[in-house]
């Protein structure tokens, strides 16, 4: 009777066990699944924590990068690059360094007659045409824009690894690229019925300071020395001397110029501003094959007339000016110096006069 009742016991247990079992293994699942969901929550949460940070570091990457493009707009590269040529890897307030090189000024011929015609607008977009156009043969000779000055430019070669002879030379090269631009420029605006435009170029060689000049929140780069006034002021000469691009002897001088470039003594002239006198040439490269050919012809008499002159010797300087105009009839240097000589010897010049033409 007992062993009757007590049998179905371990059937009981059994399923019992069999129930708890089952029961366990659907908690463990759930505590697996549970804990997946929990792993893949938490490498969620870093891989978007990681993706947010990577993102951050990519946007400041980006504003630096365009600050830096910006900012070179303002500053150029080449002014820190000098900076660190002479051992600085800022740019403070302050700063100078003296050095020697090379600075062209180029501007248009007749603008303020040109921009009464034009509205505003119109100027605005004209004068970006225009510089955009006069930027790249001035980088790609090695050079940087310093300055826009209303319609001028003022342009530096300073190439870091180069010497004085190749920053010299970038110069005048630059100053032919410009010519040839501005004849391409003046073909573009011939199809939209625009008056052509004219420029002047003036380089000159010699030592500048360089530095950074301002207050505590304006800062700007600038170039300053007795060789800058006499870029401007050669530059001012072009329309005087009915040329294009005018340079100092010692921009020839350091540039080894004979046999690169073909060039005319123009005349011996001080300047505003300064008591020395300085000889001017002006490069006749890009010009018309028959009138460089009748002005390297004439050269020579020029440069004669030009010695007779500094002596005070009037008959024999206007000797030689008539004949380097008679060689080339249409060449207003000739005409010039003629006109000088008769305004001359009726002048009284000082005793210590050196043969040079005061310029205003």
């Amino acid at each position: 009777m007992l062993e009757q009742v007590l049998q179905p016991l371990p059937l009981f247990l059994l399923a019992i066990i069999v129930l708890y079992t089952i029961v366990l293994v659907v908690l463990l699942k759930k505590t697996a699944r549970l804990t997946n969901n929990t792993s893949t929550s938490i490498e969620k949460a870093q891989q978007s924590q990681s993706d947010e940070t990577l993102q951050i570091y990519k946007d400041k990457a980006d504003e630096a990068m365009r600050l830096n493009q910006t900012f070179r707009k303002f500053v150029p590269k080449q002014f820190v690059d000098h900076f660190a040529k002479h051992g600085s890897d800022t740019l403070e307030l302050g700063r100078a360094d003296e050095d020697e090189l090379a600075i062209l000024f180029s501007d248009i011929r007749g603008f303020t007659s040109l921009s009464e015609q034009m509205s505003p607008q119109e100027l605005m977009n004209f004068l970006n045409s225009y510089f955009l156009r006069m930027n790249e043969p001035i980088h790609k000779n090695k050079g940087f824009i310093d300055k826009f000055i209303g319609d001028a430019v003022m342009a530096l070669f300073d190439r870091p690894t180069g010497t004085n002879t190749d920053k010299a030379q970038d110069a005048i090269r630059a100053a032919l690229d410009l010519r040839y631009a501005i004849n391409l420029y003046n073909e573009h605006r011939a199809n939209c019925n625009y008056p052509p435009v004219n420029i002047g170029v003036g380089i000159h060689f010699g030592p500048v300071i360089i530095g950074t000049v301002g207050s505590d929140d304006r800062m700007d780069t600038t170039v300053i020395g007795d060789s800058v006034n006499i870029a401007y002021r050669l530059e001012a000469l072009a329309p005087k001397y009915n040329t294009d691009i005018v340079i100092s002897s010692q921009t020839l001088h350091q540039a080894e110029a004979k046999g690169l470039f073909e060039y005319r003594l123009l005349d011996c002239v001080r300047v505003k501003g300064r008591k020395a006198s300085i000889e001017i040439y002006e490069i006749i490269d890009h010009q018309d094959s028959k009138v460089k050919q009748l002005k390297l012809a004439n050269a020579e008499l020029i440069e004669q007339g030009l010695g007779y002159r500094k002596q005070q010797n009037w008959q024999q300087a206007i000797t030689h000016f008539q004949q380097a105009l008679d060689i080339y009839p249409e060449d207003t240097l000739a005409i010039h110096h003629l006109e000088q000589c008769v305004k001359l010897q009726h002048s009284e010049l000082a005793e210590d006069w050196d043969g040079s033409i005061l310029i205003e």
